[in-house]
């Protein structure tokens, strides 16, 4: 052992400390992560109700079975349109108060950084439930609307197809465009000063300066908080479980949500619910690689 260590120059061994410090965590990992992950793919090849539980014949049964069930197919649905409405309109906000927040001659700054920022730091749930409460039949949005003669008569916001949706995306807007803003605000406070410069002095106007010279040096971030944004959406659970329900119907149910209800309220299908985290886990990669690919264009 003693010739070992002699044998070992100064980087190797600094080396194997270092792996020696990894070691318990990268097990944590495997055990919380990976290992779950495993066990779950060959969870989604089995069919059964509760524990009983056998391999499906033929394996993939489960997920021949969602291309047939068609409140998966509307669940999937509606998570799209979240992700296709939602995260864009996040995103543009979160850039636009990004850029007004970086003015170094805006006073209260922080003020205003901080109070754009606090809606993410609330609670899920409990934003979700004051949603509700605001956009119930009797709820504050229908009397304010009812007070300024919007409308005749209380609408049911909760209750209709589209309304419901609209409650959904308007609730993921309030708590996560000030979280996107703070990542753009990062990310323009390292642009490089001398290149906004150099474009006023060549003519450049505060259009073409933001388009051409600010936007490329943004790109990076505008990839990393798309990515985050609809790896998320594509996971939305709690907004749909708080604010509607699911319903009217299954009309702004998640994909997620419908999980949940397969593995907890319903009579227990762990399997299909298994396959239907699978198709999940395959979007979020399927979308992030595309996004990776149209996104960064680095030599």
């Amino acid at each position: 052992m003693t010739k070992t260590r002699r044998s070992l120059t100064q980087g190797q061994r600094y080396n194997l400390i270092g792996w020696w410090f990894l070691l318990p965590a990268a097990l944590l990992i495997f055990v919380m992560n990976f290992y779950p992950m495993f066990k779950a793919f060959l969870l989604s090849l089995q069919t059964g109700r509760g524990r009983q539980l056998n391999f499906a014949d033929p394996l993939w049964s489960n997920y021949a079975r969602l291309f047939e069930d068609e409140i998966f197919l509307l669940t999937m649905r509606n998570t799209f349109i979240y992700l296709i409405i939602q995260v864009p309109i996040m995103l543009f906000f979160a850039l636009i108060l990004a850029i007004l927040l970086n003015n170094p001659n805006l006073k209260y700054k922080g003020l205003w950084r901080t109070a754009i920022f606090l809606p993410s730091a609330v609670s899920l749930v409990s934003y979700s439930l004051v949603f509700r409460t605001m956009f119930a039949t009797d709820g504050f949005v229908n009397d304010a609307l009812l007070a300024v003669g919007a409308i005749s008569e209380p609408v049911n916001w909760l209750g209709q197809t589209h309304t419901a949706q609209f409650v959904i995306i308007l609730g993921l807007l309030w708590r996560w465009t000030g979280f996107n803003m703070i990542f753009f605000l990062a990310a323009l406070q390292n642009i490089d000063r001398s290149s906004l410069e150099a474009a006023r002095l060549d003519g450049a106007n505060a259009w073409q300066t933001f388009w051409y010279v600010t936007v490329p040096q943004l790109k990076p971030m505008i990839l990393l908080t798309a990515i985050m944004s609809t790896n998320g959406t594509l996971q939305l659970f709690d907004e749909s479980w708080n604010l509607t329900k699911g319903g009217p119907a299954y009309t702004s149910m998640t994909m997620s949500h419908y999980l949940y209800e397969l593995s907890f309220l319903k009579s227990p299908n762990f399997g299909y619910a298994a396959a239907i985290s699978y198709i999940i886990l395959i979007l979020v990669a399927v979308l992030a690689f595309i996004q990776m690919k149209v996104g960064d264009k680095r030599d």
